[in-house]
Formats: C-alpha cells, sequence, structure tokens
C-alpha cells in the first residue's frame, strides 16, 4: 500500500527543485510525473513561442503552434532518446508543427481562392464581391470541422466524393449529404444577401 502513496504522490509533487537537468524531467514525465513534464513546459514555453513566432511572422500562429505542441508532447515526450539535447528535439518538433500548420493555411487559401472563382462564374461583377470574397471567408470558417475539411478535399484538392469518402473513413452518401448541406447553406446565404 505504502508503494502506490509513494507514486501517486510522485505523480502530483513537483520534481527536486529547479536544479533538475531536462533530462531529469524527461525521464520523471515519462513515468507520469505531471509536474515533471508542467516543469519542461515551463521552462520551454518561451523558447517554443520564439521558434514559431519567427517561422510564421504571427503571434498569434505562434500561439496556436505551442498550444499543439504542448498538446503533442504528451504523447511525444516518451519518444525522446536523448541522441540530442532536449531542446534541440523540441525546436524539430515546433519546426514541423509550423510547417504542417503553414500547409493547412496553403490549403486553406488555396480553396479560398477556388470558392471565390466558383463564386464569381456563378454571377455576373454587380459591386458585391468584396462582400462576396468576405462572406466567403467567413463562411468557411463558420462550417463545422466535418463540413470543412470535406469541402477542403472536394472543393480544395478536386478530390471526387469517394476519394474523399476513403481519405475520411466514411461513405460515398455521407461526403454527398454533407456537400449538399454547404450547398444549401451556400445559397441560403446568397438569397439573404440578394435582399439587400
Amino acid at each position: 500500500m505504502e508503494g502506490v502513496i509513494q507514486r501517486v504522490t510522485a505523480e502530483v509533487t513537483e520534481p527536486s527543485g529547479s536544479d533538475a537537468t531536462d533530462d531529469d524531467l524527461v525521464c520523471l514525465a515519462t513515468q507520469g510525473n505531471r509536474a515533471a513534464f508542467e516543469a519542461l513546459l515551463r521552462r520551454h514555453y518561451d523558447l517554443m513561442h520564439r521558434v514559431a513566432w519567427r517561422m510564421t511572422g504571427s503571434r498569434t500562429d505562434a500561439q496556436d503552434i505551442c498550444q499543439d505542441v504542448c498538446c503533442a508532447l504528451v504523447e511525444r515526450i516518451a519518444s525522446f532518446r536523448g541522441d540530442a539535447k532536449f531542446t534541440t528535439w523540441l525546436i524539430g518538433i515546433v519546426r514541423n508543427a509550423c510547417h504542417d500548420h503553414h500547409r493547412r493555411h496553403s490549403t486553406l487559401a488555396r480553396l479560398k481562392r477556388h470558392l471565390a472563382l466558383l463564386a464569381r462564374m456563378a454571377a455576373l461583377p454587380d459591386g458585391r464581391d468584396l462582400f462576396r470574397r468576405s462572406w466567403l471567408a467567413s463562411e468557411l470558417a463558420q462550417l463545422s470541422p466535418l463540413l470543412r475539411e470535406t469541402v477542403v478535399l472536394v472543393v480544395g484538392e478536386g478530390m471526387t466524393h469517394a476519394e474523399a469518402a476513403t481519405a475520411l473513413g466514411v461513405s460515398e452518401s455521407t461526403i454527398s449529404g454533407r456537400m449538399h448541406e454547404v450547398r444549401r447553406r451556400a445559397s441560403l446565404a446568397k438569397d439573404i444577401s440578394d435582399e439587400f
């Protein structure tokens, strides 16, 4: 019984002072010591944020990336082998997260351009182009993640409904239903905007 109490206590108590090395904290964190994990994050958060900010040029994006990295570290900390310094390994993770973030935003920007072209082909320019572009950006942002990922694959990446269904692990009819919902929402918003 005493061993169980010691193990539980070790999970919530601070590791031995601020003189603990990164390797000590990693060792404790991989054994489930939450305080050691938190101490690592506190110790290196500024480094992660600084690297992400410099790579993206955006404070907001850097904060998002750091949040993603902190969440990913919960599972990835056990993969640290000590071949390099912990900070070197951590910067590699931040760098990859920045690249992933850039790819996601590039895909979204490409999707917005494609949808903007489609919106312009559907109606003659009548002075409302700026409104339509801003509407498109806001509508895409308001879609649920399931609808957004479907639109990204079908419209942005040009996948067929069958290909998107395979990529998302759902049926082709689910993809068709989602795209129908997106078109319905777009039609409703167009009807509303035509009244103004």
